[in-house]
């Protein structure tokens, strides 16, 4: 009955809502990936920066990204998601844009600190926006849909940047790849709707389904009763660290991977493009398939021991091999990739199920801020590895161990969601 009832709730939600979620961030996700083939490409040498001068530009992004993410998370629920979007999108596709015309380093720091800015609010106001839409039987899928925004994302910008670079230098990447926010943003004024209850495309009786879904949701979890005792939540602050030490490894692999293999590997950046691109074609089914379990029997905790178990072993196992067998240590790469996006949506469909609507957006933003956090921590620590060993090993240990990290916190964490009779003891231990 359970599943027929989510089904009849307005289908036509996800043919108007996830591809614009999608579209949006999987824009947000280039401006902020790119960075890597520009660092690979000739931006160094042409700005004269050295590789602990790059490393840090290249986590500048996610210092600016750290900083606003709460208030862009409670703007989205209390006011609207429409608008700060909107500016949003204007704003970072001309930071990007300006990236390929700097000629000092100084206004390139500058400019990647306001680009992270700018981004910080799309994903917590992703997040929340899709959990006034879809339901917890819906939400590990929806929430899918958004973040295979970014592997999808980097997967074609490691192919097209590798030959736009090619073609007209790292200038004219960033200069291309900086205008798609810009005309984006008008799009999205016109066909965005906050909540159900804006949509002209459903029915009155569809709106009252969907509210009246949600609420229901909420009637077993104790609610907090402000910000402040929510940011002092136990759960709160172990789903932050969690993804604190995920983000570590996750960024420091997707800022980083092209130089690395373009060192390693010896190729040229076309080359290098379409090697880069591998981990994130590996995990597009991964993610599909983890969502599919996860919204089936409930049970989000497994599925982020799992993979980030996984892309700990790979990385690992990638350091032990070296520089002794490249495509063995290649291999391993790319799955530890497709293992650390894999559990992004049942991540995210837990924390509404286990916090209380009435301060959800904040700690949502709360625990995307220290995600922003580890981002900039591992883009800058791999970064400077690299460059200072002069070889990726340091790294791959600095993320795998960081990985190791996430998953003994996600293991004490619990995730309280329900597993059905019959899934087996396992499962149930694991949601606990």
């Amino acid at each position: 009955m359970m599943q027929s009832t989510q089904l009849s709730l307005a289908p036509i939600r996800w043919r108007k809502l996830i591809p614009l979620a999608f579209i949006t961030y999987s824009l947000a996700y280039l401006d902020r990936a790119n960075y890597g083939f520009g660092a690979a490409s000739g931006l160094a040498e042409d700005l004269n920066i050295t590789p602990g001068i790059s490393s840090l530009l290249g986590a500048l992004f996610f210092l600016g990204y750290f900083f606003f993410q709460v208030p862009g998370g409670i703007y989205a629920e209390k006011r609207s998601a429409k608008k700060l979007i909107f500016w949003s999108l204007i704003l970072w596709g001309i930071l990007a844009t300006a990236t390929g015309m700097v000629h000092d380093v100084k206004f390139l720091a500058v400019i990647r600190f306001l680009l992270g800015v700018a981004e910080s609010v799309v994903m917590p106001a992703m997040l929340v926006f899709l959990s006034h839409w879809f339901t917890k039987k819906e939400r590990s899928k929806a929430n899918t849909f958004l973040f295979l925004g970014n592997p999808i994302t980097v997967l074609w910008m490691s192919v097209i940047s590798g030959y736009l670079v090619d073609a007209f230098g790292w200038r004219g990447m960033f200069i291309i790849e900086g205008v798609p926010a810009i005309i984006w943003a008008a799009i999205w004024w016109f066909i965005f709707v906050d909540r159900p209850v804006d949509a002209k495309w459903l029915t009155a009786q569809e709106k009252v389904d969907i509210e009246k879904a949600l609420a229901e949701e909420q009637t077993n979890i104790k609610e907090i009763k402000n910000y402040a005792e929510a940011f002092r939540s136990g759960k709160v602050l172990s789903l932050s660290f969690i993804h604190f030490f995920w983000n570590i490894g996750m960024y420091g692999f997707i800022m980083w991977l092209p130089s690395i293999l373009k060192t390693a590997s010896g190729l040229g950046i076309v080359a290098t493009g379409w090697l880069s691109a591998a981990p994130y074609l590996l995990a597009v089914p991964l993610m599909l398939t983890a969502s599919w379990y996860s919204d089936k029997f409930l049970n989000r905790k497994i599925i982020v021991l799992l993979f980030l178990s996984l892309g700990a072993v790979c990385f690992i196992g990638s350091f032990t091999i070296g520089a002794s067998n490249f495509w063995l240590s290649y291999i391993l790469l790319m799955i530890a990739g497709g293992a650390m996006y894999t559990p992004y949506g049942p991540f995210f469909a837990a924390i509404p199920e286990m916090i209380s609507r009435n301060v959800m957006a904040g700690a949502m933003a709360f625990i995307v801020s220290f995600g922003a956090l580890g981002s900039f921590v591992g883009s800058w620590i791999v970064g400077y590895l690299n460059g200072l060993t002069g070889g990726p090993g340091a790294s791959y240990i600095f993320m795998g161990g960081s990985l190791i990290l996430a998953v003994l916190l996600t293991f004490i964490t619990p995730f309280n969601s329900k597993v059905p009779n019959g899934s087996g003891k396992l499962n149930n231990l694991l949601a606990k």
